[in-house]
């Protein structure tokens, strides 16, 4: 039984810092490409930041330079570095995954099988 498990979300003042974690179970880690989404109140679910198995990585371009997605296989988990935080950025993010041999890091959650219960992430001005 595949499972993640997000961590390290809550609540900062806008230009702080945030370091999601996903922890990943029962799933082939080293071929695993990862993403990380974000859905804020009324809005539909987006994609933030993605990592492939092989160390491929895509952001969306409202958080460039501000974020950074990582992946640790020695603990099977992918992190989400978030730095000078927005007010914007408010929302639950979700962690997903997918097993894969493509190298790809996959920017729409259609193409992933298996998510998160979200970890919600507050920004305050």
């Amino acid at each position: 039984q595949v499972q993640l498990v997000e961590s390290g979300g809550g609540s900062v003042q806008a230009g702080g810092s945030v370091r999601l974690s996903c922890a990943a179970s029962g799933i082939n880690f080293s071929r695993c490409a990862m993403g990380w989404f974000r859905q804020a109140p009324g809005k539909e679910r987006e994609f933030v930041a993605a990592v492939s198995w092989s160390g491929n990585t895509h952001y969306t371009d409202f958080v460039k330079g501000r974020f950074t997605i990582s992946r640790d296989a020695a603990k099977n988990t992918v992190y989400l570095q978030m730095n000078s935080l927005k007010p914007e950025d408010t929302a639950v993010y979700y962690c997903a995954t997918v097993f894969t041999y493509s190298g790809t890091a996959y920017t729409s959650n259609e193409r992933y099988d298996y998510w998160g219960q979200g970890t919600q992430v507050t920004v305050s001005s």
